[in-house]
């Protein structure tokens, strides 16, 4: 029978110099259950983890943005060219899906010959036509200003400080024109477009559009001088003669109404002058059968489809 030691345990090895139990030191653990001892593990390396990403909102990935600025729309044909149907949508002519269609049916040609594919580039000096009749790049564009005192009727002046292109800057990306002119203490009605079939249409004298002004004078006209305005007078530049005049108000002989057709410099100023009379104020408030009404001073408005008919069919 083997003894056992002071400790309990038996089968215990023996320190050789003080007789008591000896320590363990070259034992590794196995990690198995020794008696009623805690299973010891086996050391091994901890794992390092990152830290835990916690999202307070879900992740949506970020537009970087593009450090080049946006191409803008082509207005007109550059180098690279325009689209066929493009073309002829800008031309005024329709929309592109209807382009198309006239495209495919054989109705558009470029420099002389027919074209039905689709996806054809307009390239610059090309002339195209739409059912024989020559097209422009640009769609056609019509607005009428109310023109206030002050601004010179021009599109470039650096000598001048208000000019009529300041008060519709913003209006459209094409490049309008005014129609005629005012000089720059006449007010009222304006027309800009770069239609330019239209504009000569209505500025030139034997096409006979109608103007009609409101004029304030610094003396009472006598009826004398109404009468001779009508039948026609001559000045340094040759005859003229009002297609009708009158007094806007019978008990103010100062204020007078003129229709006129004439397009030359200044012409209603200077046939008051050739009498005598200042003109104070000047304001044209028809122009080709276009009207003031609802169109404050300084404002514009766009023509409506039927306004630029009835002005094509004059």
């Amino acid at each position: 029978m083997r003894k056992s030691n002071s400790s309990g345990r038996s089968g215990g090895r023996q320190d050789k110099k003080t007789g008591g139990p000896s320590k363990r030191t070259s034992a590794k653990p196995t990690g198995k259950r020794e008696g009623k001892s805690r299973v010891v593990e086996p050391e091994s390396k901890k794992k390092e983890f990152s830290p835990h990403k916690t999202y307070k909102k879900p992740f949506v990935k970020k537009r970087v943005k593009s450090t080049t600025e946006p191409q803008p729309k082509l207005k007109t044909v550059s180098a690279e060219g325009m689209r066929l149907n493009r073309f002829v949508a800008n031309a005024g002519v329709c929309s592109r899906r209807e382009a198309d269609t006239y495209i495919e049916a054989g109705m558009v040609t470029i420099n002389g010959k027919q074209v039905t594919e689709m996806g054809m580039r307009v390239m610059p000096g090309d002339e195209v036509r739409f059912d024989g009749r020559k097209l422009d790049a640009e769609k056609k564009v019509y607005l009428l200003l109310n023109k206030p005192k002050d601004y010179v009727t021009t599109t470039d002046d650096p000598h001048a400080d208000k000019i009529v292109m300041d008060l519709i800057k913003d209006a459209c990306t094409e490049r309008v024109y005014p129609v005629g002119r005012l000089d720059r203490n006449t007010t009222g009605l304006l027309l800009f477009t770069n239609d330019g079939d239209l504009s000569k249409k209505l500025t030139h004298p034997s096409h006979n559009k109608k103007k009609i002004y409101q004029v304030t004078l610094d003396k009472p006209v006598t009826k004398a001088h109404l009468e001779m305005i009508a039948d026609g007078i001559e000045l340094e530049d040759g005859p003229i003669a009002a297609d009708a005049i009158s007094y806007t108000k019978q008990e103010d002989k100062t204020e007078v109404g003129i229709e006129i057709h004439s397009g030359k410099n200044r012409i209603v100023r200077r046939i008051f002058e050739h009498f005598g009379y200042k003109v104070r104020k000047l304001d044209r408030v028809l122009f080709a059968g276009l009207t003031k009404k609802n169109l404050p001073r300084g404002k514009y408005r766009f023509l409506t489809e039927k306004e630029i008919q009835f002005l094509k069919m004059m």
